[in-house]
């Protein structure tokens, strides 16, 4: 086996760190869309009401 060389491994680690940030990047994605599912009736009616007694 041949040694590596300096430029192989900064090569490997970049790779290392971008697949890191992709992973980070589409993990982040996903859970912002867990957020914005739409609520259900009883939800929304409560938040609705809380909407409607802060006008009072």
């Amino acid at each position: 086996m041949h040694e590596l060389n300096w430029g192989t491994i900064q090569l490997a680690l970049f790779g290392l760190v971008f697949g890191g940030l992709q992973i980070w990047w589409i993990s982040s994605v996903l859970g912002r869309r867990r957020l914005a599912r739409p609520m259900g009736t009883r939800a929304f009616r409560k938040s609705l009401e809380a909407i409607w007694a802060k006008r009072d």
